[in-house]
């Protein structure tokens, strides 16, 4: 399945629809989903135009861009397996009630595709259910810390929105979110579906038996809990080099952060502490909790 679509197979593609439209290759991105952790969606919501490689099969594709708002993108497509024929357009919502009938290329277009990076997405975007998110703030704050880039594998221990919104940044990593609550889990696999997220693995538990088919994570966000040194300590003997950014509203826990750091070889930590006052409209200021972010790697 990996090697279904060779350099050569891209390449014809993109002259056929080169030579049949009025693609600029210069703003394509390529995609191909028969590759696991690829999002379709969070893609084609970035880039105005998505050549798009899939296999027969994923028959609520269409249903899915329709249920994310990308109705209005048109698919240009054609019939078969091979980069020849009649050019057809349609929009994603004409076409949601079919699915792919073959291994093809197609592309995505939408003008209205956002073309830059945007952290801290509004809370009401998320799925309700048992989880009580961060603020968009604190959220933002906390992945500019994680420095994701391309392709970085990421854990994120009871953080469900830092989780999905790791992923929609990081398209080429994987994201580790573990969940201890069933109803945690639930939520973060709604927002998972409702995202058309497919590079994030939900697990319940830090240890061996979890972890020991997953890439190796390279950098870890976890919220403060009893089991925390128990957890970094794990994901330390997994990749010595690993980050951490860590989230607490507990004062006491944030100032024993350097002992702890110091016992596990780590480098002195950064602390900060994070106040946010908005103006409500009684033009008095509301002030959210202030949680204090701690930050560090291996010396």
């Amino acid at each position: 399945m990996e090697n279904l679509f060779s350099n050569t197979n891209v390449l014809a593609w993109l002259q056929y629809f080169s030579e049949n439209t009025d693609l600029n290759l210069e703003h394509v991105k390529i995609l191909d989903i028969t590759k696991k952790n690829k999002n379709l969606i969070p893609a084609v919501e970035a880039h105005r135009s998505v050549l798009v490689f899939t296999e027969a099969g994923h028959p609520d594709i269409f249903y899915k861009m329709y249920e994310a708002g990308l109705g209005e993108c048109m698919v240009v497509y054609n019939e078969g397996s091979e980069p020849t024929g009649e050019i057809k357009k349609h929009t994603v919502a004409d076409m949601m009630d079919r699915g792919i009938n073959a291994s093809a290329g197609m592309l995505v277009l939408n003008p209205k595709a956002r073309t830059t990076i945007k952290f801290g997405m509004d809370n009401r975007n998320f799925a309700t259910g048992s989880v009580r998110y961060v603020g968009s703030e604190i959220r933002t704050i906390l992945l500019s810390k994680m420095q994701l880039t391309e392709g970085k594998n990421i854990c994120v221990i009871s953080g469900e929105s830092i989780a999905v919104e790791a992923a929609l940044q990081d398209g080429e990593g994987t994201v580790i979110a573990v969940e201890y609550s069933s109803s945690d889990r639930s939520t973060l696999e709604q927002n998972v579906n409702q995202f058309g997220l497919n590079n994030v693995t939900i697990i319940d538990h830090v240890d061996e038996e979890n972890f020991k088919d997953l890439p190796v994570p390279e950098v870890t966000m976890l919220v403060a809990s009893a089991s925390m040194e128990q957890e970094m300590k794990f994901l330390l003997n997994l990749n010595p080099n690993m980050e951490f950014v860590i989230y607490t509203l507990d004062f006491v826990v944030a100032a024993s952060m350097p002992k702890i750091f110091k016992e596990l070889g780590l480098s002195e930590p950064e602390i900060i502490q994070m106040t946010i006052s908005k103006l409500t409209s009684k033009n008095t200021y509301r002030v959210e909790p202030a949680p204090w972010i701690i930050s560090g790697k291996a010396e």
